[in-house]
């Protein structure tokens, strides 16, 4: 397997990666909202949610957008 081959695996990976979380965090969302558990501790939770997705996503979608710098360009330090 070449290199761009390995790239675009592992690209299609974390966003596989990405869509199976998001779809765990609205499921989750989804539950607290059918709960009777009081507005404060229904906004309580759903904070920490929103923050446990931005941790867990958020670094998944920079390595996607980050650019892959690999090797020097030919003729550059040889």
């Amino acid at each position: 397997m070449g290199r761009e081959e390995q790239r675009a695996l592992v690209r299609r990976v974390r966003e596989s990666l990405i869509e199976e979380l998001e779809n765990t965090y609205r499921r989750a969302f989804d539950a607290i909202g059918t709960e009777e558990i009081g507005e404060g501790a229904v906004a309580r939770l759903t904070q920490l949610l929103l923050r446990s997705r931005d941790g867990a996503i958020t670094p998944l979608e920079e390595e996607i957008e980050a650019a892959v710098i690999t090797r020097a360009p030919d003729g550059i330090n040889q």
